[in-house]
């Protein structure tokens, strides 16, 4: 990079870890880590306090976002539509639940905050205080770009993040305060549940005035063959397919990545497969078709692409990006299915 470049500049929104410790094989037999190239060996993000969790009474305070949640992870008691859950955290503030009226629902970014990717059923942090937790999906407050009739949610079972019609039943938790290390979804609008745009921002949903960190007005640069990203720190390479478009299986991606690492002077960072949380960091959810900023530089972007991060719901599966719509789901590692997308550290601050 050239002098006076981004290189120096820290991130503003460094990653959270995604929680995976252990590395797994195809056939989804546990492996040794060092020299894997996978998740659970390079471990990169911000590293979980001990303990992670705080509970006061009704609340439990997450000391690595700083948000707050209730304690009861099913306060409706049964399944509600998007606008229902919505209502329901109105009245929560109209009563000053637990002495606050700040409760809002969790955008995408802050309900996936919750999970980690070393457990299952639920998918939360081993020794989580929470109580009633249902292994089902739950709703955020982000509207689906590619249809504002639908809202993303989360399954807490196994951590799959989709969206579905907003007339559906699903559960809600709320939450309140804001996080110093959770990036804004990139939403710039409020809707209501028929998918129409509000004319004012909804203070309980995400939208114009949504919390999370704001993006850098200049988010992404390209430098020679990589784009950085000022928010999060990270390097991509701008060809946004290793493989020329092909689609490869899992052991075919950490491969194609290690080729791509002979290639490189001996004091180049080494590029890596990415970790989950960093292949949903590049989502703008305000867009699909891809699911990225409208103005980034990234060329012949694909549709779904291979993380480094096993499902440990299913080992023998790994976690993929869906950029099309910017859904998290899972796939074979055995199948030629996906694409591979380097990423590397640039900036100080990484892992």
């Amino acid at each position: 990079m050239s002098p006076g470049s981004d290189k120096t500049i820290a991130p503003v929104c460094p990653l959270p870890w995604t929680g995976q410790e252990g590395c797994y094989d195809e056939a989804g037999r546990e492996i040794a880590c060092p020299g894997s190239g996978q998740d659970g060996a390079f471990r990169r993000g911000m590293p979980w306090p001990a303990p992670r969790f705080q509970r006061t009474g009704a609340l439990v305070a997450d000391q690595l976002t700083g948000l707050i949640w209730t304690a009861e992870a099913n306060p409706a008691g049964f399944p509600l539509t998007w606008g229902e859950a919505l209502e329901f955290i109105r009245a929560m503030n109209a009563r000053a639940e637990s002495g606050f009226s700040d409760w809002r629902l969790p955008n995408r970014r802050e309900l996936r905050s919750l999970l980690s990717y070393q457990t299952r059923r639920p998918a939360l942090p081993a020794g989580h205080p929470f109580t009633d937790v249902f292994l089902g999906w739950y709703w955020t407050s982000t509207t689906a770009a590619i249809n504002p009739a639908y809202a993303w949610y989360v399954h807490l079972d196994g951590a799959r993040m989709f969206y579905g019609r907003k007339d559906q039943y699903y559960l809600l938790w709320p939450v309140r305060g804001a996080s110093s290390i959770l990036a804004a979804t990139g939403q710039r609008f409020s809707y209501d549940q028929a998918g129409r745009e509000l004319p004012e921002p909804d203070p309980v949903q995400d939208g114009q005035d949504g919390f999370g960190v704001p993006w850098p007005a200049q988010r992404l640069v390209v430098e020679g063959d990589g784009v950085i990203d000022r928010l999060t720190g990270l390097e991509w390479l701008r060809q946004a397919s290793l493989n020329g478009g092909a689609e490869v299986s899992w052991g075919e991606a950490f491969s194609l990545v290690a080729a791509l690492n002979e290639k490189l002077g001996e004091n180049e960072p080494h590029w890596r497969l990415p970790n989950i949380n960093e292949l949903e960091s590049l989502v703008d959810c305000a867009s699909h078709s891809p699911a990225l900023p409208a103005d980034h530089p990234f060329l012949e972007v694909r549709d779904v692409y291979w993380s480094s991060t096993t499902s440990c719901y299913e080992p023998d599966w790994a976690w993929a990006l869906y950029l099309g719509k910017g859904a998290l789901g899972v796939g074979v590692k055995r199948a030629k299915n996906f694409h591979v997308w380097p990423v590397r550290d640039r900036l100080p601050g990484q892992g």
